[in-house]
């Protein structure tokens, strides 16, 4: 198993910040794999979470090895919420937060399935994820992190993997609405024990909306993440070309793949520019 390739911190210029931006949920369709594959290869992404027990993947995974490692983090976007039945799998997002809130996450059945998924990735792309997040941000959840954590400190030693925070972009004021809700289910200690255990993670976390409004309205949210972003920043998105009959936000990834495509970097923003890296580069890693 192979670890990724140690690159070059990008240079620091004045003026200009270095944004990583992150397609989640490569794998689950044929359409949401084509969408994140052209937009690496035009520079628009640079990196994309899979989700290693969809039925796309196996055929995704095969088009990603393709892909230099350098331009792109390739890493585990861990499916709790929609992968089976049992065990530590949950099909209801509001379960599983509940469970883990009340600390009845089985952890063996949690380290089992934490350990399946990663072998899955490693045996699919033949080298170590370069990161780790969760679909609908589970990793973060109370008996879901610590488990994770550790998992990864042990088996990654020497080639630590980063982890997403879910931390607002100024933390100091506190976050608002959804981004309020989403870091508030376990954004802070996911922090501290990475931290603890040596794990890298991203400074703020952007692209958090309802999924609601048309192009037009994400281009506009678009510009604001741009223009509020640092350097060390994850942008997340969930571009897709064609919009699946099962899928409740099949139109919001419509509409992100339709503006994303028409975006080119480095792209001016107020006092600057925002030119994308994947997070590792940025970490030196």
């Amino acid at each position: 198993m192979t670890a990724p390739p140690r690159v070059a911190t990008p240079p620091v210029s004045p003026g200009t910040r270095w944004l990583c931006i992150c397609a989640d949920d490569f794998g689950m369709t044929a359409g949401v794999n084509a969408a994140v594959l052209e937009l690496v290869e035009a520079g628009t992404l640079s990196a994309t979470g899979c989700m290693v027990r969809r039925d796309a993947w196996p055929a995704g995974a095969a088009q990603l090895r393709g892909i230099d490692p350098a331009r792109c983090d390739v890493g585990l976007h861990l499916d709790l919420t929609g992968t089976r039945h049992g065990g530590a799998t949950d099909h209801k997002p509001t379960s599983l937060i509940a469970r883990g809130y009340l600390g009845l996450l089985p952890r063996a059945a949690m380290r089992s399935e934490i350990r399946d998924q990663l072998a899955r990735f490693e045996d699919a792309m033949g080298r170590v994820p370069a990161f780790i997040d969760g679909h609908q941000h589970v990793h973060q959840l109370r008996g879901v992190r610590e488990v994770l954590l550790a998992e990864l400190a042990a088996r990654y030693a020497g080639a630590l993997p980063w982890v997403r925070s879910t931390a607002p972009v100024d933390a100091g004021r506190g976050a608002r609405g959804k981004q309020a809700l989403i870091f508030a289910l376990g954004g802070a200690p996911l922090a501290r024990q990475a931290a603890r255990h040596g794990l890298a993670t991203n400074g703020a976390l952007l692209g958090v909306y309802d999924f609601s409004g048309s192009a037009a309205d994400y281009r506009a949210r678009l510009e604001g993440w741009l223009a509020a972003c640092r350097s060390g920043d994850v942008l997340m998105c969930h571009p897709s070309r064609d919009m699946a009959p099962d899928d409740s936000i099949a139109a919001a990834r419509r509409n992100e793949y339709e503006v994303l495509r028409g975006l080119h970097f480095p792209q001016p923003v107020p006092g600057g520019e925002v030119a994308v890296a994947p997070l590792s580069r940025w970490l030196g890693r």
